[in-house]
């Protein structure tokens, strides 16, 4: 299997709810480096996984919808604890969006899986992985 990894990065403010996160219950600040992850068992006609401009630029532009939020105050979160676990799913929900409404050019459709890891620091990191 081919991969291509891009990464980036996004901040937001959120806070959980339960006795199992602790003082984490309160709102704080996470930033997350993120890497994306594009698989294929084979290469493309130009010998590429995927474009890694394009890749690049829509990876940035899904994170860019969170950076600098508070997740707490967004509709599509309420009642639900936006853990790493939870973001990287998220984000990978989106990024698949993506690669089907073809913002990633012609070359993505022989994309077969994705990979996305949130690693909110040096120590911890989560990901979520799926065929598309």
């Amino acid at each position: 299997m081919y991969r291509l990894t891009v990464r980036d990065h996004f901040m937001i403010a959120h806070s959980f709810v339960g006795e199992i996160f602790g003082p984490a219950q309160r709102t704080h600040g996470a930033t997350y480096v993120v890497d994306v992850t594009f698989q294929r068992r084979e290469l493309d006609e130009d010998g590429l996984v995927v474009d890694i401009g394009l890749a690049s630029d829509t990876v940035k532009s899904v994170l860019g919808e969170f950076n600098f939020q508070n997740l707490d105050e967004l509709e599509e979160f309420q009642g639900r604890n936006t853990t790493t676990e939870c973001m990287a799913r998220v984000i990978f929900e989106r990024l698949a969006t993506a690669i089907q409404l073809g913002r990633l050019g012609e070359g993505a459709n022989g994309l077969e899986a994705l990979c996305v890891t949130l690693h909110e620091s040096h120590i911890a990191w989560a990901s979520y992985e799926g065929a598309l």
